[in-house]
């Protein structure tokens, strides 16, 4: 998309309507050039004569179902004939910045949040013009008509115009400044199990993932990048790499040395073959006991205040204190990280599968599109990104490492170059989920209650690698994302500590490490969650009281919250006897706007543990579709379990040292638990669903351990002593 005016309608014989939308949070100083002061549109639809309807998606379709959804959206109060609703990826452009992060990508699950009133007004106002458009050829009033999937109808007398013969005309009509959205009770689409518009091209291998690329004249890259985080190459001899058949150079890039060949399989020989003597840097002395003692280093410093409330050094009758700790984990997506670079001297191309299309450029250098154009030496409106269907995102393709080789060794060789990572490289060279340590401590009053809940967090910051010059190690005046020196990502899930507790304390200790990090599925909740629905567990158990009542007699001023935990408990008939040697957990918590609780049902054989079933409630606002919500619930509860059960990615000599599927596991199919999702029916608004269902499954399940051995586990991945 070109920049252009915010509002464009196109009409003619043939030509179809095009229309661009004026969404809620775009501001004027990110409006295309020839819009002076206006809103930039991030969402349109174009209606072919034929009757086509087609939906730019401008969100990642990483298997969430967004391709779906987000149409269902603009179909809705479009009332368009589902059966002719079709859907584009959106290319990068500050029009289809995502209204609540002000960039264009997929993460926080956002996509449905961003979209929910914009896309509806989309379809509202096209439907608007269409029927403007058939009432001006029937010489009525346009309130005497409706509409009915696909077709405008005059109600008096029953004339009827398909959408696709109102086009032209419709392209002449002026666009409405407001529309009236539906009464939730008229929707025929939104929150119906809609089956999936990009289920038949998986299903039949035709979706085009960034792996299936093909270019003319295209050439395979593989690099080597030093096996040290932040080693640089020294030198290198080509010479053996350059003998393998099929291998056409070799390139020094900013990562590495890229070896390019007319196929995978030959570009991997020569990079096998290659002679590098790496610079390993002062990293390659990092290890996990160095990491161990960074914990330490940060926790004994002050740390700066996340949160506090009342009197945190009140006393108490009793005192509970715990450390909790998780690892690096990595994101270990099915289809490793790859990028296809066309660099010319009049623009570049690229075709990758990404999280993050575009963004201002202090962002991460503006997004793929701002990398592409910075290295390609091109302006923005040289550059061209496709993003295509992403197999598997969890925050690892917001990163923009693969767009960088791409079109620096597209730029060297002349040529378009698809660079391909082996999952080798996936594992070894990621962003990781940062390690964490927790430390928590609380004192009971007579009756049991937490009376003070004082709380320590320790890891790296996420934030502080996209926004250098805001690091959280100084930055304690600013009001923005880095509100007094934390990191956000961080704390949440226990800065908002949802449990009525009367005095509270929470602290951040940002750790250093050489070790990479970046978003991973759930971010901060996933080891928040962890620590703050252990650590509730263990203050029932020292109260002596059931899990579940104890959670509930201090959440009564969370409604939503217990909401989700009564049901939740009603499905896995808490209370009621279970099978013998069957225990169960509970955990509940907030993340994303959204509300979970899951209850773990667990066995010990052998000293292992075995997750037999799952029960989950989710509260997510309105529901567009309830087979993506299930579904997305389902895999964020798989997601979790492998990291709970089996995730860690350990640091020796500055490297990972795990490589694979083999020593990276996760979970199989032989150790899948039941799964069973319940949706609480709301009228509010649509909330994250991508990520929420992965924070209380672990916590949930280490509960569960407790309650069949009496052994409290604290430490990710979850492991009985043998």
């Amino acid at each position: 998309m070109e920049r252009r005016e915010f509002v464009r309608v196109v009409g003619g014989a043939g030509a179809g309507l095009s229309l661009a939308v004026m969404l809620e949070g775009c501001r004027p100083e990110h409006a295309p050039a020839g819009a002076e002061g206006a809103f930039v549109p991030d969402a349109w639809i174009r209606i072919a004569p034929d009757g086509i309807v087609t939906v730019m998606v401008d969100r990642a379709e990483m298997g969430q179902g967004v391709s779906t959804s987000l149409p269902m959206l603009v179909a809705e109060e479009l009332d368009a004939d589902w059966s002719k609703v079709r859907y584009e990826f959106a290319p990068a452009n500050e029009a289809y910045y995502n209204p609540m992060m002000k960039i264009q990508a997929t993460g926080g699950s956002t996509a449905i949040r961003a979209a929910w009133k914009p896309l509806r007004e989309a379809g509202a106002k096209a439907r608007a013009l269409l029927i403007a458009a058939a009432a001006r050829g029937w010489g009525v009033e346009a309130a005497a008509c409706g509409t009915e999937p696909g077709i405008v109808v005059h109600r008096a007398s029953g004339r009827r115009a398909e959408y696709g013969t109102l086009v032209a005309q419709a392209g002449k009509e002026t666009l409405p400044a407001t529309v009236v959205l539906k009464d939730p009770a008229r929707f025929a689409l939104i929150g119906k199990p809609i089956p999936r518009l990009d289920l038949h091209s998986k299903v039949t291998g035709r979706a085009r993932y960034g792996t299936d690329v093909q270019v003319e004249n295209v050439l395979v890259a593989v690099v080597a990048r030093c096996p040290v985080f932040g080693g640089k190459m020294e030198s290198m001899d080509p010479t053996a790499a350059l003998k393998v058949p099929g291998v056409k150079q070799v390139i020094v890039i900013s990562s590495g040395v890229a070896v390019v060949a007319d196929g995978f399989w030959a570009a991997k020989q020569g990079r096998d073959r290659l002679a590098v003597r790496w610079n390993e840097g002062s990293a390659a002395a990092w290890d996990d006991a160095a990491t161990d003692r960074e914990f330490d280093r940060a926790l004994a410093a002050e740390g700066r205040v996340a949160r506090t409330t009342g009197d945190p050094t009140a006393g108490g009758t009793g005192t509970v204190e715990a450390t909790y700790e998780v690892p690096f984990l990595a994101h270990a997506t099915m289809e490793p990280m790859n990028c296809t670079a066309d660099v010319r001297n009049d623009g570049v191309t690229i075709w990758v599968p990404t999280q993050f299309q575009s963004g201002p450029s202090f962002m991460a250098g503006g997004g793929a599109r701002g990398v592409a154009a910075s290295v390609a030496g091109v302006g923005l409106d040289k550059t061209t990104v496709r993003t295509t269907h992403l197999g598997g995102g969890f925050g690892r393709r917001s990163e923009l490492d693969m767009v960088r080789e791409a079109v620096e060794t597209s730029k060297a060789v002349r040529r378009p170059v698809r660079l391909m990572w082996t999952r080798e490289d996936d594992m070894q060279h990621d962003f990781y989920r940062p390690a964490a340590r927790h430390h928590a401590t609380a004192s009971l009053d007579s009756s049991g209650r937490p009376l003070t809940w004082r709380h320590r967090v320790a890891c790296q910051s996420i934030l502080a690698k996209f926004m250098p010059g805001f690091l959280p190690e100084w930055a304690t005046h600013l009001a923005g994302p880095l509100r007094g020196g934390i990191d956000p990502s961080a704390v949440e899930g226990v800065a908002d500590l949802p449990y009525a507790v009367p005095n509270v304390e929470v602290r951040y200790h940002q750790t250093k490490t050489p070790v990479p990090v970046g978003y991973w599925r759930s971010v901060g909740h996933t080891h928040t969650a962890f620590a703050v629905e252990s650590f509730i567990d263990e203050l029932a158990a020292a109260a002596k009281q059931d899990p579940l009542g104890y959670r509930r007699s201090l959440l009564a001023g969370s409604p939503r919250l217990l909401g989700v935990l009564d049901l939740a408990a009603e499905k896995a008939g808490w209370g009621a006897p279970l099978a013998a040697g069957r225990f169960r957990g509970v955990a509940v918590h907030e993340s994303f706007a959204s509300y979970v609780a899951e209850v773990a049902e667990i066995e010990i054989v052998d000293r292992a543990i075995k997750v037999r079933r799952v029960v989950a409630a989710i509260d997510c606002g309105t529901v567009i579709n309830p087979d993506t919500v299930k579904a997305q619930v389902e895999g964020a509860i798989v997601y979790g379990l492998s990291a709970a059960l089996m995730g860690k990615i350990s640091i020796a000599a500055g490297r990972a040292r795990q490589s694979n599927f083999h020593d990276y596991p996760v979970l199989r199919m032989a150790d899948m638990p039941v799964v069973e999702v319940y949706i609480v029916p709301s009228n509010a608004d649509p909330t994250g669903v991508g990520e929420p269902g992965t924070p209380p499954i672990a916590p949930a399940v280490a509960n569960a351990v407790f309650a069949a051995t009496g052994q409290r586990l604290r430490t990710l991945p979850l492991s009985l002593p043998a």
